[in-house]
């Protein structure tokens, strides 16, 4: 990699951070709404689909941002926030059904989004501190 400024990974970065907030007040203001009116339920994405695509959105953000930054700095607790933060969404968009309960699905995918925010603040971190990424 060249010693010359990425814009673009600062720039995914803090889309990986928007992502990821989306992501997690979604989690919060989903169950809210459903509570109000059942009725709304009915016009909502499919829960299942759109998890999953989210998932997948997240990973591909997550993946340009996090291991960009990451090649530069080599700072592995990145790698890690991001690899527990994915792994989280990911189990609970697709095995979801399997928990315990619909909010230990919630609680598994807003701690995935966490992670994934606290990934993304800290590669930010090292990225605007790194010698090589400047």
């Amino acid at each position: 990699m060249t010693n010359e400024p990425s814009p673009v990974l600062g720039r995914a970065d803090r889309l990986g951070i928007i992502a990821s907030a989306v992501c997690l007040v979604h989690c919060v203001v989903t169950p809210v709404a459903l509570s109000l009116s059942a009725v709304w339920a009915h016009y909502l994405p499919s829960e299942e689909r759109f998890h999953r695509l989210f998932a997948v959105l997240i990973a591909a953000i997550g993946a340009f941002a996090i291991v960009g930054g990451y090649l530069r700095h080599r700072r592995r607790r990145v790698l890690a926030l991001m690899g527990a933060g994915l792994a989280l969404i990911f189990a609970s968009a697709y095995w979801g059904d399997r928990l315990p309960s619909h909010l230990a699905e919630v609680a598994t995918t807003m701690l995935g989004s966490t992670l994934m925010i606290s990934a993304h603040f800290v590669n930010h971190t090292f990225c605007k501190n790194c010698r090589r990424c400047q």
